[in-house]
């Protein structure tokens, strides 16, 4: 008797990943899903319009050129590198070649929701630990956390969605507790937003004379470079375990199209200050409102904030909608992207209602 095909069950079982909203309207500011929101750099944008003529040709199987040229910029080996269609997908990678049904994958949680996503789809089970009061990774439960079943230990910093990050000794402490044996993933999406005083070196803790042979490092072109449609990422490790993720990879992962972007992006670094720079100083501006109106927003260090609203946080959304732009709701709270400057003060006068009607106490001035 003929019958639907089934998928295995850790699968079918699958919570759907959840975007960030749009709104219907193209006037709504979009402030859901960490975008930047200025475009790329002029010579991202004739990039991809000079490739255009060779879309009959496959790109080059592992991005070698751009391997090249961003192994030149971080002073790494080629061998240390290796690119794939987004962070995400080179996660997704990471986490089939290393874990199976029986393995633990331990992580921060609220963090990035592609987590549990990716950790379900291998069979392996999500070990996750709460944050901290204040949003922050609790490296003492989570070294607790390992176990001889854990396999691997994800760390996103500045963590998503709640916008705070670690600092180098709080990872560095962190690693020196993690057996050889387990792989720690160190996402940082985020890095070029985070002004932390003890910013994470993830290169000194690649290199030098307490290298690991079990720490990948996780970045992005979507964020800073405004190449978020593009889909352009990178991971940093040992040559031995990029060699054997690199043969296990898809082949002609990055389109040829996103390849020379990331390289023209890479070449316009003026350009990429001079917008990360923009969102710090908005970034700044709004959460030093948000505390004048008694929000305790931590120190975002995302091109995001927080709001600990837990369960209001889908009326906090909609409120948003109707008031001009999307808010990306959790459980636990909401999560609002830094935008244009207008659409900054759309969401701080939205959170100002709120403040009130929750009864939270403003600030005083210093």
């Amino acid at each position: 008797m003929a019958g639907e095909f089934t998928l295995r069950p850790s699968v079918s079982g699958l919570p759907a990943y959840v975007p960030g909203a749009s709104g219907d309207n193209p006037s709504i500011y979009k402030l859901s899903s960490n975008e930047v929101p200025s475009p790329p750099a002029p010579a991202v944008i004739a990039a991809i319009s000079d490739v255009a003529a060779d879309a009959n040709r496959y790109p080059e199987m592992y991005g070698d050129t751009l391997c090249h040229t961003l192994a030149k910029r971080l002073r790494l080996s080629e061998g240390n590198l290796i690119i794939g269609n987004g962070s995400v997908s080179l996660l997704e990678l990471i986490l089939r070649a290393a874990v199976t049904t029986g393995d633990e994958v331990v992580y921060s949680w609220r963090s990035f929701e592609a987590y549990p996503i990716l950790v379900q789809v291998t069979g392996a089970t999500s070990v996750q630990v709460p944050n901290t009061p204040a949003g922050g990774h609790d490296f003492e439960a989570m070294a607790r956390a390992i176990t001889e079943r854990t396999k691997v230990v994800m760390v996103c910093t500045p963590n998503n969605p709640t916008s705070q990050a670690a600092t180098h000794s709080q990872v560095e402490a962190f690693l020196d507790r993690v057996p050889s044996n387990v792989l720690v993933l160190l996402d940082e999406a985020y890095v070029h937003f985070d002004r932390t005083d003890e910013k994470v070196d993830s290169l000194a803790l690649l290199g030098g004379g307490k290298a690991r042979g079990n720490l990948i490092v996780l970045r992005t072109f979507s964020k800073a470079y405004g190449m978020a449609g593009l889909r352009v990422g990178y991971a940093m490790g040992p040559s031995g375990l990029m060699s054997q993720l690199r043969s296990a990879s898809t082949p002609f992962g990055v389109n040829a199209v996103a390849g020379r972007a990331a390289l023209a992006a890479l070449e316009s670094a003026d350009y990429t200050d001079e917008v990360v720079e923009a969102v710090i100083a908005e970034r700044t501006r709004v959460t030093t409102e948000l505390r004048a109106q008694g929000w305790d927003v931590g120190e975002p260090q995302g091109n995001f904030y927080w709001l600990p609203i837990g369960e209001r946080s889908q009326a906090y959304a909609s409120e948003a909608l109707a008031n001009g732009f999307t808010a990306r709701p959790f459980p636990e709270g909401v999560r609002v992207t830094i935008g244009k400057p207008e659409a900054n003060d759309l969401a701080l006068t939205l959170a100002a209602k709120w403040a009130r009607d929750l009864g939270l106490t403003p600030a005083r001035a210093h």
